[in-house]
């Protein structure tokens, strides 16, 4: 059961040419910054694996058997025939938490059309939430802006935290 401490959060980024050094991971390290800038937390490990969803699948069951609470994705959610993250998560995830992802494609779209071409996924697998984000990194930090003000509760609750029913709604104020 986790209390008051600092839940532990991964970042894998998904992409073949990062993965054989052909390129440098601008997107991880771009995630893991605004997680920190956004909810103060720090990313335990940034890891990058090729658009392959036995790779895939392995580190998700990996860091959530570690006990790590909050897993991002970058990269892969796109129309590539190599962009296989969202079937991945799939594999891994048993709910789903569609809200999630649908508020930052909602809150993308006032930004770029491209936004509606995601086909990220959320959801929840034993005690981790698993977020997938895309590659681009501006465009993780903008999802993390989103997804930042629920992000603690979320967690909280997922993993039994007693005190996480007094974050979910802010007292009603009543002018007499």
């Amino acid at each position: 059961m986790e209390s008051k401490s600092t839940p532990k959060v991964a970042v894998l980024t998904v992409s073949d040419r990062s993965s054989r050094g052909e390129r440098p991971d601008a997107g991880g390290p771009a995630v893991a910054e605004a997680v920190k800038h956004y909810l103060g937390w720090d990313v335990v490990p940034i890891k990058i694996v090729p658009d392959e969803i036995d790779a895939i699948v392995k580190q998700l069951h990996w860091w959530a058997a570690d006990d790590v609470a909050l897993i991002f994705t970058t990269g892969g959610t796109g129309f590539s025939p190599r962009d296989i993250t969202p079937e991945a998560t799939r594999k891994v995830i048993e709910r789903e938490a569609p809200g999630l992802v649908e508020a930052v494609r909602a809150a993308s779209l006032r930004i770029t059309p491209h936004a509606m071409l995601s086909r990220a996924v959320a959801g929840i697998y034993r005690q981790t939430l698993i977020i997938n984000l895309p590659g681009n990194p501006k465009a993780g930090r903008e999802a993390l802006e989103v997804l930042a003000p629920v992000l603690p509760h979320a967690i909280q609750t997922l993993r039994g935290d007693s005190g996480a029913e007094s974050s979910h709604r802010k007292p009603k104020t009543y002018i007499v």
